[in-house]
Parts: structure tokens; sequence; C-alpha cells
């Protein structure tokens, strides 16, 4: 699979080094050729030794020491690219800044290979806002950030931070190295995330979504080449600079975002869990706890993924999603033929893994030509894969 490629390997010290075991065994089982640059402090936490065993390479650590130095510039130069997994919070500030202390970072900024990065740290320190400008400032010297995943962290809290596990970071270069282009000038929209229905100036109606499936969805397209616009509800994930993001709060403001970009798109894929219905009255003010029950009146939101399909033209794509829990496949075609799409992709909540605040999803795929392609659970990232191929093979058909 990575037969012949040269692989730069490094590894800073994070609990998550472990995980850089298995990932060079892997690569070595691809056919990669790998060599591993670790910080001094990651030997806290893994051994060189284990390493250099299962890369059949010397590991380097040190600048110099007392009878030689490492070349960082010929090992810059020798990758076909370099992978940074872990990279801790520390190490991301120092090449954020230009920071030069260290082998590893003296190889990065030398380098002149396509660099890869997967941090890993514990929640909070993710969503620093330093570390959110340190991401942004490394992605703007055009490295590649495998995103973090949502899990057990070494703290013993649960969150985002965790890095991303080895067979996905497996796949990723495979994917960097292989992936083609053959949506290259194809003009993609996706919706992604929940939306929230205003009942007061504190309160909504709004569901579990994240946004990490239509996120994914947004990012496999800019990885095959396409122009890539996502509108996003309200949302934490972080979404690639390379994608055009619309951010919208309300059912009303999504129907607009869409109808505004629909016209001029090849494939549309509507992943947003938008409200059904709103309030049917706003009030100005909070609403104070008088009474024992509350009223609520609801109002039907307009019907997006409809109207889509009412306007498409016979070149136009439309991709809907249907999440059921019960009579699932029933549902998913009758909405299928309803509102006029050409692929409906159904998750059930019966499924383990698969829905809201997941990592993982399980889905099966249903086109208007009577074909449906099942899928075992897999991460959302490469369901992500399993969707954006279908409906490419669709459109060839």
């Amino acid at each position: 699979m990575l037969s012949g490629k040269k692989i730069l390997i490094g590894v800073t010290g994070s609990i998550a080094a472990y995980k850089a075991i298995l990932l060079v065994r892997l690569l070595i089982k691809a056919g990669a050729e790998v060599k591993v640059i670790m910080t001094p402090s990651a030997k806290d936490f893994v051994s060189p030794l284990i390493f250099s065993t299962l890369s059949k390479n010397e590991v380097l650590i040190d600048l110099f020491n007392e009878t030689s130095w490492a070349n960082h510039v010929n090992l810059g130069r020798w990758a076909d690219v370099m992978l940074l997994a872990p990279v801790s919070c520390n190490t991301l500030a120092k090449m954020a800044n230009g920071f030069c202390d260290n082998l590893l970072l003296a190889v990065y900024l030398s380098a002149t290979c396509s660099v890869i990065v997967a941090p890993a740290m514990d929640e909070d320190m993710w969503h620093h806002p330093s570390t959110k400008l340190n991401i942004d400032k490394i992605k703007s010297f055009g490295n590649n950030i495998i995103p973090v995943e949502n899990g057990e962290l070494a703290s013993g809290l649960f969150g985002d931070g965790r890095m991303a596990e080895p067979e996905q970071i497996l796949q990723y270069l495979q994917d960097f190295f292989f992936s083609s282009k053959e949506l290259e000038g194809k003009k993609i929209l996706v919706t992604a995330g929940p939306t929230h229905e205003a009942i007061d100036p504190v309160r909504f109606i709004s569901n579990h979504s994240t946004g990490k499936m239509g996120v994914a969805i947004a990012e496999e397209f800019a990885q095959r080449g396409a122009d890539v616009t996502i509108i996003l509800g309200p949302s934490n994930i972080d979404v690639s600079k390379n994608i055009q993001t619309v951010k919208v709060t309300s059912a009303q403001q999504m129907y607009d975002a869409c109808i505004n970009n629909f016209s001029k798109k090849d494939i549309t894929v509507m992943a947003a869990a938008v409200a059904d219905y709103r309030p049917q009255d706003f009030s100005l003010t909070k609403i104070k706890k008088t009474e024992d029950v509350l009223p609520l009146n609801l109002k039907r939101t307009n019907d997006i993924l409809k109207e889509m399909g009412e306007q498409k033209n016979k070149d136009q794509i439309i991709v809907g999603f249907a999440l059921e829990t019960n009579n699932e496949k029933e549902n998913a075609l009758s909405k299928l033929e309803k509102k006029n799409l050409d692929l409906i992709v159904l998750n059930s909540l019966n499924d383990e893994g698969a829905g809201f605040r997941s990592d993982t999803n399980k889905i099966t795929i249903f086109d208007k030509n009577g074909n449906e392609f099942n899928f075992e659970k897999k991460s959302k990232k490469l369901v992500a894969k399993d969707i954006v191929n279908t409906i490419i093979k669709y459109k060839n058909a």
C-alpha cells in the first residue's frame, strides 16, 4: 500500500507516544521505509529501542553527541513526508513560533517534504485559545492536520484532544499519497450540525447533533479536489480553511443560506439536523418560572430538502440523511421519493455506535435506482469516504 514511500516519524513527549509504536509497525507492514526522531522528553514515555527494532533504523534524538552531529537537512530531504505523531501542546507551540531547541524541530524547520501533524493533549489544552492560534499558524505554513478524536483522555476525562488511532493515520497517509482529484472543478454544498430555535433570549429548542459527520464529508470532498462550501449550525468542530464556511444558528438561517448557494452546486449533501419545528412566538425577555406548566406552541420550519428537490435540475445530485428509530428502511425510502433525492443515508439509533455524539457511525445508503449499500460501523472519517465513494459511483453510473 505504501511500498517505497519514505516516512519520517517525529515522536514528542506525550502519553499518546505509545500509539506511535503500532503506527510504525503498520507502516512497515504496508511497505514503507520508516525513520524515527524523538524529542528528549519522548524517551520518558517510550523506549527508542522499540522504534529502532521495528523500523530497522537508528532512532535519532540529539542534534549532536561527543563524536558526531545529526544532519537534520538531509533527514528533511530524504523523506516523502514527515509525520509528527503525537505532537504535544509544547511542541505545537514551538512549531508555530519557529523554536529550534531539539533535533525534531531542526528537521521540521528544514524539511522540504510535506509535513503532517497529529496532535494529542487534554481537552482544556486543546480548546485553549493559544492552541487554536498555534494550529491556525502551522496550517498557514502549509502543514496538514489530522483531526483529534473525542474519547477517554490520560486525565481520565472524556473529550476532544485524543490522538487519532494508528489505523486512521495509516488511512490518512494512503489518501495523502494516492487519492485522486476526481472531483476537481466540482462545486459541493454540505450542511452540518444542529439548529437552535429560540424560545426567549436564553432558551432554545435543539438536538444532539455535533456536526462531526457533515464536517468529515466536507473535508473528504475537499480532499478529492472539489470546491466545497459548508453551511454549519452551532458547533465546536473546526473546519479546514480550504473549505468555505457559512455559519448559521436557526433553521430559517440554514434555509436562506442553502437556497442562496444551491443553484450553483453540482452535489449537495444535507447532513445537518435541522429542526422540524420552531416556537411560534418568541419572548423578547426571559420567561420567568411562574406556572407548573408552560404551553409552547410550535410551528413548522421550511422544508429545505423538499424545496431543493423541487428546484434541482437534471445535472444536480442531492443526498439526504435519515436518522430513524423504527421502520428505518421504509421511512428512508419514503423520504428519498417524497423529497426527490438521488441518494439517502440511513442511520438507526438502534445500532450501537451510530448517530449523534459518537466518533463512529453505521450507515446504509439507498439510491433512487433501487440500489442498497450496507456498511459496517466505522469512524466518521471513514464513513465519509464511503459516502463520497458511493456518490461518485452513482454519478458515474
